[in-house]
């Protein structure tokens, strides 16, 4: 009988479920053992996955290839390029992932639709063992991206998948074949086909079942959605959530709250003689040499203030943390305009309360200019450099509102841990380095209202860019120090100093 269709996988640790992958595609119904083949593509596996696999393939005929590069785009294009060369033109390249169980009809009816003329089809995915929690949002967004579908095809489903899609030979050939990503390999080339006007059919008859577990293997894709989602819904607070005295209930440990600040004298009283109180044991001042008397305001209040040594909004994070001793520690940033009670209280609240170590803050920010307030218009580094950053290279973190705020509270041990770099790079820095440390679950952020702070110039802000920058591209690709950056101006550049340097975690200084 003529080849009509193989079946890649990609693999790589899949021990515990290649078993139930390959045992469905063993059983596929409504078509010939003998008309179709299984590529599992092992990239780079170090356990038992290929021998769990020929354990499951009751007899069917199973390939089993080294992939030609790392991650699970070079997988399944290792795969499909064999699958093309093996199948003629008007064969079916079919592919669905390790962790998926594809169901018994599956490849029975992609067969059918491309009988029918189908010449790509993206099959419907579910997935088993998630959370309601994790789904739902998962669920909001099919509608959306549903409605937003373009070109021809049928349209039973949104989904064009790895778990689950198929092309003709000849259509695989002729869109240029898979590009070899590392992750969202699949979205590539869905794109890849709309461009070249090829109809993809979204069959709901195309059913496979997919792990919803959270820690997956490739950097984005399903398992990292389904974690973030559940995330945001488990670990996202509102300020008022947490009362004083509930708090004081549940208080077991010190807690000290640091207050860099800088030309804050018309702010910061305010903000002394609300958080006077029984929650917190230990309050700091750390001034950044004021001109405008900052430091006499906490004096006069009773309240210890010390001058750091050097001038970076990091160096004072570190500072206040070296000269502090509560177990838990909160910073707040002392510009703000309409500072409650809340925002100590919501900032304090989950590590209080909840099994995390770190929780930052978020709020509105209305820009004004003038007269006029624009309702969302602040945080402008925020919205244009760091949670973009953050989505291209760390999409674990896109969920964090404010990954720039300065309102933080972290358990000591977890501080001290921690490199500080000595200027603006500092939040972006303690956001990823913290996630690494003690992964997502232990993280939190809680919603503080709506702050109204001082904004600065786009050459400052320009300046902040490069710090924030800097410390994250030094996270991700080893950076290198960027020097001084140059500030147009009307008739040439300024060059302005930047601080980019990296003060290592107080606990190797106190071990």
């Amino acid at each position: 009988m003529t080849l009509r269709a193989c079946v890649v996988v990609p693999a790589r640790d899949e021990e515990d479920l290649i078993g139930a992958c390959i045992a469905a595609l063993a059983h596929q119904t409504g078509v010939a053992r003998d008309a179709y083949e299984v590529i599992l593509v092992l990239d780079r596996c170090t356990d038992a996955t290929a021998e769990r696999a020929i354990q499951a393939a009751a007899g069917m005929t199973l390939h089993l290839i080294p992939s030609n590069g790392a991650g699970v785009g070079h997988a399944r294009r290792t795969g499909m390029d064999l699958a093309a060369d093996r199948l003629p033109p008007d064969g079916l390249i079919a592919t669905t992932d390790a962790d998926s169980t594809p169901a018994p009809d599956w490849l029975a009816n992609q067969l059918r639709a491309v009988a029918n003329g189908a010449r790509a089809i993206g099959g419907r995915i579910d997935v088993r063992d998630a959370t309601p929690a994790a789904l739902a949002r998962r669920e909001v967004d099919a509608a959306r991206r549903r409605a937003e579908l373009r070109g021809a095809g049928a349209r039973e489903h949104h989904q064009f998948s790895g778990a689950s899609f198929a092309v003709t030979s000849a259509t695989y050939t002729r869109v240029g074949r898979l590009e070899p990503r590392h992750a969202l390999e699949d979205e590539g080339f869905e794109r890849a086909l709309r461009h070249h006007g090829i109809p993809i059919e979204r069959l709901a008859s195309v059913k496979v079942t997919t792990s919803g577990r959270r820690l997956g293997r490739a950097p984005r894709g399903l398992a990292v959605d389904l974690r973030r989602n559940a995330w945001l819904h488990e670990r996202s607070y509102d300020a008022g959530d947490f009362s004083l005295d509930a708090l004081l209930a549940a208080k077991q440990h010190t807690i000290s709250v640091i207050l860099p600040t800088r030309n804050v004298a018309t702010t910061l009283a305010p903000i002394l003689d609300t958080l006077r109180g029984p929650l917190i044991d230990e309050l700091l001042v750390v001034d950044g040499n004021s001109t405008d008397g900052t430091i006499d305001v906490a004096i006069e209040r009773g309240v210890r203030a010390i001058t750091q040594p050097h001038t970076g909004k990091g160096d004072a994070m570190r500072h206040g943390l070296a000269n502090t001793t509560g177990e838990l520690v909160a910073y707040l940033d002392t510009d703000t305009e309409d500072f409650t009670a809340g925002f100590v209280l919501g900032l304090l609240g989950p590590l209080l309360t909840e099994p995390v170590d770190f929780v930052k803050g978020h709020f509105r920010r209305p820009f004004k200019h003038g007269d006029t307030t624009q309702p969302d218009g602040g945080g402008r580094v925020t919205e244009l450099l760091a949670r973009p950053y953050l989505n291209l290279h760390f999409p674990e973190l896109a969920g964090f509102r404010q990954p720039l705020a300065g309102e933080i509270a972290a358990t000591r041990h977890l501080l001290q841990s921690l490199p500080f770099p000595t200027g603006y790079g500092i939040e972006i820095a303690m956001l990823i380095d913290t996630y690494r440390a003690v992964g997502l679950e232990r993280m939190a952020q809680v919603d503080l209202g709506t702050r109204q702070n001082r904004h600065q110039s786009l050459a400052d802000l320009s300046k902040m860019a490069l710090e924030v920058l800097t410390a994250a591209e030094r996270r991700t690709h080893g950076a290198s120090d960027p020097g001084k950056l140059l500030i147009p101006t009307p008739d040439d550049f300024e060059a302005r100093a930047v601080l980019t340097e990296e003060h290592p975690p107080l606990a190797e200084r106190s071990g």
